[in-house]
C-alpha cells in the first residue's frame, strides 16, 4: 500500500513534519504482517515556487508534477498543516488548489494540524474536514491536532494510534477492492492466450 504524507511545515526541523512522521509510523504498526506500507513524504516548502508558477502559467514544474502524481496514485494520505490565522496555511491550500479536481475522490485521508495553543484545535473541523469533503475524499473520523504543550504529554499518542488505525483500515479495504477488480477484469494478451493452446487448437484459430 502506498501512503503519502503531505507536510506544510516551514521550519527545519518542523513539528508539522514530526507529526506526519509519527502518524505514518503508526499506520505501519496498524498493518503488521499483512502488507508493506510504502511511505513517501511531500514537503510543500520545497514546492512553493513551482506552486506559485503553476497559478500564473498553468503548468506544473517537474517536482510539483511528481508530487501531484504521488498524491493521485496513493492508497491513502496524511495531510498536516501548521495553523496560520486560525486556519490551514496558504501554502497548504495552494497545493490542493493546483491538484486535479478528481485526484482525491474516494481516497482515504487523515487530517492533522499543529499549533502553538490548544485554542486552535477546532481547525480540523471548521477548515480541514470541509476542504477534503469538498474534494470528495474519505476523511477518517479522528483528526489529530498537536499544540505545543501536547508533545510529550498524555493523550497525543492515543489520538495518533486511533487515527492511524482508522486510516489503515480504509486503505486495506481500498487495496483489497483494487486487487479484486484487477483479478476479475485482467486482460490476457492474445499472444499469451494463443501460446496456451494445444497445436491442434492453434491450427483451428
Amino acid at each position: 500500500m502506498r501512503l503519502v504524507v503531505v507536510s506544510a511545515g516551514l521550519s527545519v526541523p518542523s513539528s508539522t513534519r514530526l507529526l506526519g512522521d509519527r502518524l505514518a509510523a503508526a499506520v505501519g504498526r496498524a498493518t503488521p504482517g499483512e502488507t508493506d506500507v510504502e511511505v513517501e513524504v511531500v514537503e510543500l516548502r520545497d514546492l512553493a515556487v513551482e506552486i506559485a508558477h503553476n497559478f500564473t502559467n498553468g503548468f506544473a514544474g517537474k517536482a510539483l508534477s511528481a508530487a501531484q502524481e504521488a498524491v493521485t496514485a496513493a492508497d491513502g494520505l496524511i495531510v498536516v498543516t501548521p495553523v496560520f490565522s486560525a486556519s490551514y496555511s496558504g501554502l497548504f491550500k495552494s497545493f490542493f488548489d493546483v491538484l486535479d479536481k478528481d485526484a482525491l475522490a474516494g481516497k482515504p485521508v487523515l487530517i492533522a494540524a499543529t499549533g502553538g495553543t490548544a485554542r486552535h484545535s477546532l481547525v480540523l473541523e471548521h477548515a480541514l474536514r470541509p476542504l477534503f469533503a469538498y474534494l470528495r475524499a474519505v476523511v477518517v473520523p479522528t483528526g489529530v491536532y498537536a499544540a505545543s504543550e501536547d508533545w510529550g504529554a498524555e493523550g497525543l499518542d492515543g489520538r495518533i494510534e486511533r487515527a492511524a488505525g482508522e486510516l489503515a483500515a480504509l486503505m486495506r479495504g481500498l487495496s483489497a477492492t483494487k486487487r479484486q477488480v484487477r483479478d476479475e477484469f485482467e486482460v490476457v494478451p492474445f499472444a499469451q492466450q494463443l501460446a496456451a493452446l494445444s497445436p491442434a487448437e492453434r491450427a483451428g484459430v
